[in-house]
């Protein structure tokens, strides 16, 4: 979550030095550093119960299923981003020790009311540039409803939306469950 920016360009390889001691994470973008705060109880916990659903998914598999604790890297939009959870299924990452992922192919972020534009916006332009990201979704978590962009074989996003009820796919992963499976025990959602 962003809240505060300096005013001043900082160059990538400062921000990756300042990061590295700070007790504090930091977006960057294009030269500008952003303070995040912490997330609220329903955020950690839908972000909690995907990264246990999708661990034990792919636990057999070659992907990396990792927390809000790495950064992915953008080359191309000049971007550093801490998402809710990456999916990198590259083999280049594996034995990688960077403290950040170039070939994210899925990417989660949980809404929050003062991210949710810039999530949907800006951040999913700059996620775009990724050439190994298939999908990005958008978890709203004061409702039941996930909102999944997937990038097509003619290379447009398009976007699937599910609610209580339905069962999310994430078609990048080969994976599928109910939907309440992701808000369950979210305080305020009524499963």
């Amino acid at each position: 979550m962003v809240i505060s920016k300096n005013n001043f360009y900082i160059s990538p390889e400062e921000y990756l030095e300042g990061e590295r001691v700070s007790p504090i994470k930091h977006e960057y973008r294009r030269g500008q550093v952003y303070a995040m705060t912490g997330a609220k109880k329903p955020h950690i916990v839908i972000s909690s119960n995907l990264i246990i659903l999708l661990g034990t998914h792919l636990r057999n598999s070659p992907c990396l299923v990792l927390t809000s604790d790495i950064k992915v890297r953008l080359e191309e939009a000049d971007c550093y981003y801490y998402p809710d959870i990456a999916v990198t299924c590259d083999e280049r990452e594996i034995n990688s020790t960077d403290d950040f992922i170039l070939y994210p192919s899925l990417i989660i972020e949980v809404l929050s009311p003062s991210t949710a534009s810039f999530d949907r916006g800006d951040k999913f332009a700059d996620y775009q540039t990724a050439s190994s990201l298939q999908e990005y979704v958008l978890i709203n978590q004061s409702e039941i409803k996930i909102e999944c962009f997937r990038l097509t074989p003619d290379g447009n996003w398009v976007s699937q939306i599910y609610r209580q009820g339905d069962e999310l796919e994430l078609m990048s992963i080969d994976f599928r469950c109910p939907i309440e499976q992701v808000y369950q025990k979210v305080p305020g959602i009524i499963l």
